[in-house]
């Protein structure tokens, strides 16, 4: 908030109409650095809150501090023509755009690590499972890179994100500011040297009750805490005991059973993924709800909801890149795995094969049996002439699992 404070100051001086000491005097008081990051002279947040109570919002009292804190020749400047929601949406959108930066850091790092694992596994065969059970064969990499293609894809929404300021006066109408200008002119440019001051896109138009910015950064960030949560959901089901297929390379242990090392980072993933749409929808709630031209409540409602949206957002990327660079792959459990069925994970390949060889009726008989499916599939006189080991062996039926790990032919 105090960023976005000096911002509008800023913004008068560079169009001329205030003078450009005030914007030197107010930088100077506050020592913030060049992108808005925190005053080096400490505000009493635990004051401000308290204040905050008796107007709604923390930009009343917070504005007081700080035309205290100026050459009394300046202080006018603070804050002038504003409203508090000018304030406080420009300074969400400054937050907003630095947390985001660090998220996409984190997500970019997460793809890298996961495209460098599915390439060395793009033809380790694996299990690939519908509904819980066995389905087809596939290759680790193929359901890696399926986790790495959700990642990018989120941060491809991030990247499209657009940050505006705020700046439109008590009604969104802009009035105060044509009347300090002088000159409707005047007043249409100084939203866009405010965003600039503040380092934000300018705004097209005010978005006081038209809340798309913030419902489509929660968007996003709903959107790259799914992705993560994806990878976190079948590392947790990959990492079980029996299964074993992968194991994160920073697990956590337990307190009472010694021989565990729990998925600590997977489970964190998932409860961040398990909280985030709610949240994603209290913004929509919020937005759907913002009446007239100042919300009533449905704009305080969306504060603690982004915040804690940000915030999750920032752990779960995070913690998404430290599994990625540590997560462990074991091929001979995932071969393990592929053989549980004794050869039925290719009963699909089968099926077109000896389906009209011998009947549907009889093929589904021999598949459901509980014999060695290879020493019955060689007893069949009309299979006499087929290649059994080969039509059993899983890694000839993969498809297109190692081009797909390998993002070969993509259109």
């Amino acid at each position: 908030m105090v960023g976005a404070e000096c911002a509008l100051v800023t913004a008068y001086a560079e169009l001329g109409i205030a003078p450009s000491e005030a914007a030197v005097a107010v930088d100077h008081a506050f020592g913030l650095d060049e992108k808005y990051g925190r005053p080096s002279q400490g505000i009493d947040v635990e004051a401000l809150a308290v204040a905050a109570v008796a107007g709604g919002n923390p930009v009343i009292p917070l504005v007081g501090e700080l035309k205290a804190r100026v050459p009394a020749e300046y202080a006018p400047w603070i804050h002038r023509g504003a409203t508090s929601q000018d304030v406080l949406d420009t300074a969400t959108m400054i937050v907003a755009r630095r947390a985001v930066a660090q998220v996409r850091s984190s997500l970019t790092h997460t793809s890298q690590w996961l495209r460098a694992q599915a390439e060395a596994h793009a033809d380790t065969v694996a299990a690939a499972r519908t509904l819980t059970q066995h389905a087809v064969p596939t290759t680790v990499g193929a359901r890696v890179a399926a986790w790495e293609r959700g990642i990018r894809r989120a941060v491809d929404r991030l990247d499209g994100l657009v940050f505006p300021a705020q700046l439109a006066g008590a009604g969104g109408t802009l009035a105060s500011f044509v009347e300090i200008t002088g000159s409707e002119d005047a007043a249409v440019a100084l939203p866009a040297a405010f965003a600039r001051a503040a380092g934000l896109e300018a705004p097209d138009a005010p978005w006081h009750v038209t809340r798309w910015p913030v419902t489509e950064l929660g968007d996003a960030l709903v959107q790259a805490i799914d992705a993560v949560g994806k990878l976190a959901a079948d590392v947790a089901t990959l990492s079980r005991t029996e299964i074993a297929e992968v194991a994160e390379g920073t697990g956590g242990g337990s307190s009472a059973m010694p021989q565990k090392q729990n998925p600590a980072e997977a489970v964190l993933l998932r409860s961040a993924a398990l909280r985030a749409p709610q949240l994603g929808a209290t913004l929509h709630l919020a937005a759907a709800l913002a009446v007239d031209e100042r919300p009533d409540g449905a704009w305080h409602a969306e504060w603690p909801t982004l915040r804690e949206l940000l915030r999750l957002a920032l752990g779960a990327s995070w913690h998404a890149s430290s599994l990625a660079a540590h997560l462990r792959v074991d091929p001979d459990a995932a071969a393990r795995t592929v053989a549980l069925t004794g050869g039925r994970i290719v009963s699909e390949r089968l099926r077109g094969v000896l389906v009209p060889l011998i009947g549907a009726e009889r093929f589904t008989a021999l598949v459901a049996g509980d014999a060695d499916l290879g020493d019955a599939l060689r007893t069949l006189p009309e299979a006499r002439d087929l290649d059994i080991d080969a039509l059993l062996d899983p890694a000839g039926y993969l498809g297109l699992a190692p081009r797909l790990a390998r993002e070969e032919g993509r259109a």
